[in-house]
């Protein structure tokens, strides 16, 4: 499979370290959209599709350096869990308030005009089922629900919100404050100064510990979740990669097997992506420049 990549040589002067600042021409985009359109095809999503909602990502332009909770730090340790829902705490306050953007909503027309077969997110954010767009598979969970890790109940994160509120009535005081910190934390992942003192609550059911539905590193997807996505998968001709920069070995196997399988890959987003050499077309630039224009162009098919 030869890669091609895109870019407008109007633009490459822009290009920076990790590609950043690159911007594919119309008529590049075009082609990719001949790529897919009329062909099944599954899309795979990360965070840059999301950071027009106004949700950071762990690696894109403007991140902040921040090495996320690890599954064996959560379970093993009270402080960790400790310091995990009091970020949390904070950045729910405004994390559930993200609403889809133009990139989210572009995708879920682009869906109803073309035969996606589904979408993966590796997004915890649920913003693609908000938007409109069906079947989507969250490959890493959704932080609107939690797990007891004793009886496996679940619960919606927004009541235990009020539960955490009510338990720690001095951050609740100042929550307003605190949140307008948060909103540069992926995840709703608060940087808090001051955990001493913080209380969470443990499952109402079993006691057992609460953890947020969604999959830690070092952590694996539940079996279900995963043979849903290769199902999706499985049906297409076509991948189609949407701001993710694969690192995490979930979404760029994907791409492996794409290449593998003989399925064109195409990659669209702003930065490098571990899988730049597999894609049979790169596109670059925002999601809610490319995306849109897809839409668009969709409708006078």
């Amino acid at each position: 499979m030869t890669g091609w990549d895109s870019t407008s040589d109007d633009a490459r002067h822009r290009a920076h370290w990790g590609g950043f600042g690159r911007v594919s021409s119309d008529a590049d985009l075009t082609a990719a959209l001949d790529l897919f359109r009329g062909r099944p095809t599954v899309v795979l999503t990360g965070a840059g599709i999301s950071t027009g909602s106004g949700l950071p990502d762990y690696r894109g332009r403007d991140a902040v350096p921040r090495s996320p909770m690890t599954f064996e730090e959560f379970t093993g340790s009270d402080l960790s869990r400790r310091r995990y829902w009091a970020r949390s705490t904070v950045g729910w306050s405004w994390f559930e308030t993200a609403r889809p953007g133009l990139a989210h909503l572009a995708l879920a027309e682009i869906g109803r005009r073309t035969p996606l077969t589904g979408i993966i997110t590796q997004n915890v954010d649920g913003l693609h089922q908000a938007a409109g767009s069906a079947p989507v598979v969250d490959l890493h969970g959704t932080l609107a629900r939690v797990v007891c890790l004793g009886c496996g109940r679940f619960s919606g994160r927004a009541d235990l919100q009020s539960r955490l509120l009510a338990l720690n009535p001095g951050l609740a005081a100042g929550l307003d404050a605190l949140a307008e910190r948060a909103r540069t934390a992926p995840d709703g992942d608060a940087e808090i100064d001051d955990m001493t003192g913080f209380v969470y609550p443990a499952c109402p059911v079993c006691g057992g510990m609460l953890k947020p539905d969604v999959v830690y590193f070092g952590e694996n997807a539940r079996r279900e979740t995963v043979e849903a996505a290769n199902a999706l998968f499985d049906a297409a001709d076509v991948l189609l990669v949407l701001g993710s920069t694969l690192t995490v070995m979930s979404g760029l196997r994907f791409a492996r097997r794409a290449v593998k399988q003989g399925k064109d890959v195409i990659i669209a987003g702003d930065g490098a992506t571990r899988a730049d050499d597999l894609a049979t077309l790169r596109v670059h630039g925002r999601l809610e420049r490319i995306l849109p224009f897809w839409a668009r162009a969709s409708r006078t098919s």
